[in-house]
């Protein structure tokens, strides 16, 4: 089977993207609007860039309609986010936060999410999550138009957060964590069932 992604409908790219790019990290990110109003919703096209500087990156897409999504509004705004890590615990409390509530509504207070005061950035940090990235708007890289196109946003971490029990003297293990990552549909998957292979030397 091969498909070309100009015969197809933008929707059904999308289906296959998110079928077969698994598992994906989700990033739980909270802005606040220009009138200090925090945002939280999850994304699962997330990951790191690079440690020099330290540097994350999300996407949200936009929606059926070609609308931004919030947290993007947000950011063009102010310029400031936080990364917060999904895990096990928190997974519930996420995927309320995930439901299209109408700009302006406190997903922290609507869904039952605690927010705590970030060290430098205004957004607040998720108490729930294990690990948490306050960080500072570099760059946006748009990315076609209309629906489901795509807006990159790339953030430098000014501040990095985790729980006493799991820094291990800065050797984070999986298992300490518990993240989960986004699956197609509906599904989600846990990290427990991981297998270890050390990096060959060169022949």
């Amino acid at each position: 089977m091969q498909l070309d992604p100009e015969t197809l409908a933008v929707r059904d790219r999308y289906l296959l993207m998110i079928a077969t790019i698994l598992p994906r990290p989700i990033a739980w990110v909270a802005t606040v609007s220009p009138d200090g109003t925090p945002n939280l919703a999850p994304f699962s096209f997330f990951t790191g860039i690079c440690a020099n500087p330290m540097t994350v990156c999300f996407a949200p897409v936009n929606d059926r309609h070609g609308k931004k999504k919030d947290t993007l509004i947000n950011i063009e705004a102010t310029g400031q986010f936080t990364v917060n890590i999904v895990n096990e615990s928190n997974a519930v409390k996420m995927n309320a936060t995930s439901a299209p509530y109408a700009y302006g509504v406190n997903e922290f207070e609507q869904c039952g999410v605690t927010a705590i005061k970030s060290a430098i950035v205004k957004p607040p940090r998720v108490k729930e999550s294990p690990v948490s990235y306050e960080c500072e708007l570099q760059q946006i890289v748009r990315i076609g138009e209309g629906p489901l196109a795509g807006n990159l946003v790339i953030g430098k971490v000014l501040m990095f957060h985790c729980l006493d029990a799991i820094y291990n003297a800065g050797k984070i293990k999986h298992q300490d964590v518990h993240a989960i990552g986004r699956m197609e549909g509906a599904w989600y998957s846990k990290t427990n069932d991981a297998f270890e292979l050390p990096r060959p030397e060169a022949a």
